[in-house]
């Protein structure tokens, strides 16, 4: 059952199916080799991550998120990830602050050689990692959950004309934070990276 619902969710997440494209399950048994009963829990475990709707007598459709629900979704991403910032100061180890100080050094140099859609893969990463040195489970669900309703919004962001050039210094900011072992600067720190999100976000909306 792990299986149907991991390669759907990727498939959503990846654009096979798109916003408001029906999800017919015997297209999916086909597809994915599942049983009906597999393939209906795994569109109820996704509609529980908000990545599905379903709809009585329409059955199942990937959901269209709009920009609004975006942008409070970010909101919560603030919060929680400013959490597990402080929690990556307080436990980063010296191997984990070279790995970071890595990505650093490999982020200014896809900004410089405009290497973009590297640059949005390297952000990915660098979250990832704080998030593994925090070790919050609980925040590191809730946020896997909420960057999965936000995905096919990730590229779009690093496409923005200079946003990868006011995003790099951010992001070497939280690096510094956590690497001075400073949970008040990490937490800060990525907070103001995600709010200035949150305003590329509004933009895009006007």
């Amino acid at each position: 059952m792990t299986s149907a619902r991991d390669a759907l969710r990727e498939a959503i997440l990846s654009g096979v199916y798109l916003p408001g494209e029906r999800l017919v399950e015997a297209q999916l048994i086909e597809r994915f080799g599942a049983s009906r009963f597999i393939i209906r829990q795994a569109l109820q475990d996704l509609a529980a991550e908000g990545l599905v709707e379903i709809q009585r007598n329409r059955g199942a459709l990937v959901r269209k998120i709009s920009l609004a629900e975006i942008i409070e979704i970010t909101q919560v991403r603030m919060v929680l990830e400013g959490l597990v910032a402080a929690y990556a100061a307080e436990r980063v180890t010296e191997a984990q602050a070279a790995e970071l100080d890595e990505i650093g050094l490999l982020m200014r140099r896809a900004v410089d050689t405009g290497e973009y859609r590297r640059y949005s893969g390297l952000n990915q990463r660098l979250h990832a990692l704080v998030r593994t040195i925090a070790g919050h489970h609980t925040a590191n669900r809730l946020i896997d959950t909420l960057k999965g309703q936000q995905a096919r919004h990730q590229v779009m962001l690093a496409l923005v004309p200079g946003r990868p050039q006011q995003s790099l210094p951010q992001h070497e900011a939280v690096i510094a934070a956590i690497r001075a072992r400073d949970p008040k600067s990490a937490e800060a720190a990525m907070r103001e990276h995600i709010a200035s999100v949150i305003d590329v976000l509004r933009s895009l909306d006007g």
